[in-house]
């Protein structure tokens, strides 16, 4: 993790995948959290709607070192990133649909 003007940065090798053109939807998920496994679907959903954004699940379990860094305390905990993995946005526990695409409306202007 990389931080420029005090925001935190994530490259493709910190989290396992290609960053998305436009935008990088990260979330960090436990084995046994009901409210992950909806994450994941809403962000799959929201992720295949939008041109450029990835969808990107982590196992908080299994990357103990990011979760203590990036101070994930929940999961799920979801990360909006722009194009350039800069951390804009977080959320902590099951979002709404309709508040991910705003989150990700502002992330993606063009």
């Amino acid at each position: 993790m990389r931080e420029r003007d005090g925001q935190a940065r994530l490259d493709a090798a910190e989290i396992g995948a290609e960053l998305g053109e436009r935008a990088t939807l990260v979330q960090f998920s436990s084995a046994f959290c009901q409210p992950c496994r909806a994450t994941r679907r809403v962000l799959a959903e929201v992720a295949g709607m939008v041109d450029g954004v990835a969808h990107v699940e982590i196992d908080a379990e299994e990357r103990l070192a990011l979760v203590r860094r990036l101070g994930v305390q929940r999961t799920p905990t979801v990360l909006v990133l722009d194009a350039h993995g800069a951390v804009l946005r977080r959320a902590v526990g099951q979002p709404r649909k309709v508040d991910v695409i705003a989150a990700l409306g502002a992330v993606v202007r063009d």
